[in-house]
């Protein structure tokens, strides 16, 4: 009788692994808030939320009852057309009710890459729908990640996420990553300086949108300078072109807001989440869509959509979801942990081998100038705490609710891994 991990290895291709490659799976068992065990019984901090999506920690009995009593009354029923159902209207509008002033109105999604593909496919409709057809350039960035659809990942900015997949959808122009030389006084004129010379080159005309993340995830957990944004934003509404902000990962209090947006003090044209919406119970993702949009996409056709759009058992795991973080306090506590794990990492900037450490809330980074980022992720976990390689970077993104004892941990052991590396 083969045992779990060879079933594992036999039937299930997993997402970023080399195919038929043999594998060691860590087959996990359970959760409860900041913890998760494997079925040996092992016990690991979470210090990434899996893929940075439960805010409010594993195990929550509020979010089991809500998707219980939700499927016992109506487990799903299509919202295509002039069907509805009541959690998504309760829904959407709590989230209209707690984003940024002139977003409007919601379309549903199962997750981030779906909400991507929906924002860069109805920005281009409502400028054609405006009788500009010709604008239908996307501006993106280095180092951004958005998701692994047609257009998501032509968005994506990491070329080794892209490659082999092409050709990717056409039309995407790339601007520089907000980090590495661009650091310091000046960093932001650096940035405008090249958003200007693009927008110009291009012609402002043919330019649809530009999509980003408030702060670089996969990208390295990387913020750009105080100023960056608003600047942004300045610059893309005299041209009329509109701002998709990706706050897949930002969302619902990780910077210790409900949204990124009003961290940096921007009103986007349309804000995309998913992840810590339902905390990752469910696959549940919207797209708040602003009045500029409306206005220049109304009477347009959106013959667009999933077979999952609006599921209500997703809608009432949310509305659960936001009124644990709201409750809870959960947006503070993201500030108040985020610099106790901040100023503990910071002194490994001393070491020859590590380039930056850095973080907005409770998302943090850990950047190499040299060394193996994955033997610190190996390292970590044999020692009881996952943490995420992602390229040259540590990655960090544990749930909101993870204990200062537990926190504190995972910075010793991230330390002393790190130390090693060198």
């Amino acid at each position: 009788m083969p045992t779990l991990a060879e079933l594992d290895t036999l039937s299930i291709i997993h997402p970023h692994t080399v195919i038929g490659a043999p594998a060691e799976p860590m087959i996990l068992d359970r959760g409860q808030g900041a913890l998760v065990w494997d079925v040996e019984g092992r016990e690991y901090i979470d210090g990434t939320c899996g893929l940075w999506q439960c805010p409010v920690g594993h195990g929550r009995p509020e979010l089991a009852a809500a998707a219980s009593a939700q499927i016992g009354r109506l487990e799903f029923y299509s919202s295509f057309g002039d069907y509805s159902n009541e959690p998504s209207i309760r829904l959407a509008d709590r989230l209209l009710n707690l984003a940024p002033a002139g977003l409007e109105r919601v379309f549903f999604t199962n997750g981030g890459s779906e909400g991507n593909e929906t924002a860069i496919k109805l920005a281009r409709l409502a400028h054609r729908n405006n009788g500009e057809p010709e604008r239908n350039i996307v501006l993106a960035r280095v180092g951004g990640y958005h998701g692994m659809g047609s257009g998501s990942l032509a968005a994506t900015g990491i070329d080794r996420l892209r490659e082999g997949f092409g050709p990717l959808m056409p039309g995407i122009e790339f601007l520089g990553k907000p980090h590495g030389v661009v650091h310091g006084p000046g960093a932001t004129d650096v940035l405008i300086a090249e958003l200007e010379e693009r927008i110009a080159r291009i012609g402002p005309e043919r330019i649809a949108a530009f999509i980003g993340e408030p702060v670089l995830g996969v990208g390295g957990m990387v913020p750009p300078p105080a100023d960056y944004w608003p600047r942004v934003q300045e610059i893309l509404r005299r041209h009329g072109i509109l701002l998709i902000l990706d706050e897949i990962v930002t969302a619902f209090g990780r910077t210790g807001h409900w949204f990124a947006a009003e961290h940096f003090g921007v009103e986007p044209d349309m804000i995309v989440v998913a992840k810590g919406l339902s905390s990752g119970y469910i696959p549940m993702g919207a797209v708040l869509i602003g009045h500029r949009v409306l206005d220049l996409a109304d009477g347009a056709s959106f013959l667009h959509g999933f077979t999952y759009n609006g599921h209500p058992v997703g809608a009432a795991v949310s509305l659960a979801n936001l009124d644990i973080i709201e409750r809870e306090g959960l947006l503070d506590r993201a500030k108040l942990l985020g610099d106790r794990l901040l100023t503990a990492l910071k002194p490994l900037e001393e070491l020859d081998h590590v380039l930056e450490v850095r973080g907005v809330g409770l998302m943090l980074g850990v950047e190499f100038a040299s060394g193996d980022a994955a033997a610190v992720q190996s390292g970590a976990r044999a020692e009881g705490v996952i943490v995420r390689a992602s390229g040259t970077n540590i990655v960090l993104s544990p749930p909101l609710v993870i204990s200062e004892e537990q926190l504190d941990t995972l910075a010793r052991v991230l330390i002393r891994q790190v130390r090693a590396a060198g």
